[in-house]
């Protein structure tokens, strides 16, 4: 994980997992936003950025266990959970994690993903390396001032075929409702990856307050417009007292 606003000493702490081929660089701009002792941490997955000199995990389950085990390491505070699409996943089962070894999350916030007992399957990291950029590419997932950078694009392509594959054949367990913390969902109206009826079914992940929020856009909308999505991750995060 990587610290992203500076706070060494937090009051409560906020930890946010990127989608397929996302990195730490996702979530920078977050930080300006962030209550003054609230720590804004992001995960760097192995193989991504700063870490690509190292093999990728092998499942979501791995990954959701070295996150579990280096968040186990900080002083204790509150602690808050957002995934975006794979790292909606990642961040689930970090929480499933932590709530079995006796130091839950306050809450989970997951976006642009169906529940995870919806998830499994899927061919997309079989396609071509052409279809496959073009499908992310028309999707938002590629910033258009680096879509046509060849070089970019062949160090890009392992690491994206690799998290595809992760989270198409990624297998969870049934749904146990063992998660007691606050979860909220998010779906944005012109994605064609989720809908309204794939974030309700996160209701079964637990028995703690439930709830939904629609927003625009694709499914990558909140890479170029965060916003309103960060104002009410903090709202949510104010009314639960997580964040001060």
């Amino acid at each position: 994980m990587r610290s992203l606003n500076g706070v060494e000493r937090p009051a409560d702490r906020l930890v946010c997992f990127p989608h397929s081929g996302g990195s730490v660089a996702t979530y920078r701009a977050w930080s300006s936003a962030m209550p003054a002792h609230s720590q804004l941490l992001a995960v760097q997955y192995p193989g991504h950025a700063d870490r690509i000199a190292e093999a990728p995990a092998s499942s979501i389950a791995e990954m959701a266990t070295s996150v579990a085990a280096e968040l186990q390491r900080l002083d204790p505070a509150p602690c808050a959970l957002f995934g975006h699409s794979m790292g909606a996943l990642v961040a689930y089962e970090t929480a499933r994690v932590l709530q079995e070894s006796g130091t839950p999350v306050d809450c989970l916030f997951v976006s642009g993903a169906p529940a995870p007992w919806l998830t499994a399957g899927g061919t997309t990291h079989l396609l071509s390396d052409d279809e496959l950029w073009s499908l992310l590419r028309n999707m938002g997932g590629i910033d258009p001032d680096v879509a046509d950078d060849v070089e970019l694009r062949e160090l890009l392509l392992p690491v994206l075929r690799s998290d595809i594959a992760l989270h198409e054949t990624y297998r969870p367990k049934p749904p146990d409702e063992s998660l007691n913390c606050r979860v909220r969902g998010y779906f944005n109206t012109e994605d064609p990856l989720v809908d309204a009826a794939g974030l309700e079914a996160w209701a079964r992940s637990g028995t703690g307050p439930f709830s939904v929020r629609a927003l625009p856009g694709g499914h990558f909308r909140f890479l170029s417009d965060p916003e309103e999505l960060i104002r009410d991750i903090l709202s949510v995060l104010a009314e639960s007292e997580v964040v001060g």
